[in-house]
C-alpha cells in the first residue's frame, strides 16, 4: 500500500508543476498532441491515453473503462516535466551510464534485462514478432534489435543475443544519451521494465 501511497504523491507533485505552465508550452516542449477539450493526446507503446489539462487525469482513448496503472501516469508526467525540445537525444549509452543509475543497476536487471533474456533468449521469432506487434523498429545488433520510441523524445534499443546449448542469451538495453535529463534513474528503469513486459504479454496472447 506504501508503494501506491508513494505513486499518487508523486502523481499528484508532477501534476501540481505541470498545471502552473500554460497548455500550449507543455504542447510545444513535450510533443503531446493537444486534442479537444484541454486535452493532450499521447501514444504510449500500443496505446493511446489522454490527459486533461489542468486536473492531468488520464483516459485510455481505445478503452475508456480500462484503468491506467498508476506507475504510467506517473512515468509520463515526469517525461512531460522534464521534456526538452532543444534537448539533442544523443547516442544510445547503456543504463550504467545514465546519471546516478548505478544504484538502480541491480533493480534494473532484474526488472527488464534478466526477463527479456530469460522469456525471449531460446526464441527469436517470438521477440521480433512481439516487437513489431507493439510497435518497435528493427535495427542492426546483435542477432535481433528494435527500437521504441517509448516517449516523442526518448527512444529505448532492446538488442538480444540468442542462446542455445553451449551459450547462454545475452540482452542489453541501450537508452538516448539525454534520458537522464528528462528521467531519474528510478524512473529509467522502470519504463525499460515496462516494454519488457508488455512484450511477454504479448508473446502469450
Amino acid at each position: 500500500m506504501a508503494r501506491v501511497d508513494d505513486y499518487r504523491a508523486a502523481l499528484g507533485l508532477a501534476a501540481e508543476k505541470l498545471a502552473t505552465q500554460p497548455f500550449d508550452e507543455i504542447c510545444s516542449r513535450t510533443g503531446l498532441t493537444p486534442i479537444r477539450g484541454n486535452r493532450f493526446q499521447i501514444r504510449f507503446l500500443d496505446r493511446q491515453y489522454g490527459i486533461d489539462y489542468p486536473g492531468f487525469r488520464f483516459e485510455d482513448l481505445d478503452a475508456p473503462e480500462r484503468e491506467i496503472p498508476l506507475q504510467e501516469q506517473v512515468l509520463i508526467l515526469h517525461y512531460m516535466v522534464g521534456a526538452d525540445p532543444h534537448r539533442v537525444p544523443g547516442d544510445m549509452i547503456a543504463y550504467r551510464e545514465i546519471p546516478g543509475a548505478s544504484f538502480y543497476f541491480g533493480p534494473f536487471v532484474k526488472r527488464a534485462v534478466n526477463p527479456l533474456k530469460d522469456v525471449f533468449g531460446r526464441d527469436i521469432a517470438s521477440f521480433q514478432r512481439t516487437c513489431e506487434a507493439l510497435g518497435g523498429t528493427p535495427i542492426d545488433a546483435g542477432d535481433a534489435a528494435y527500437q521504441f520510441q517509448v516517449f516523442p523524445q526518448l527512444g529505448l534499443q532492446y538488442i538480444l543475443w540468442e542462446g542455445d546449448e553451449e551459450f547462454d542469451a545475452e540482452a542489453n538495453i541501450l537508452f538516448n544519451e539525454s534520458t537522464g535529463d528528462c528521467l531519474s534513474p528510478e524512473d529509467a528503469a522502470w519504463l525499460a521494465g515496462m516494454v519488457v513486459y508488455r512484450l511477454m504479454a504479448l508473446s502469450r496472447a
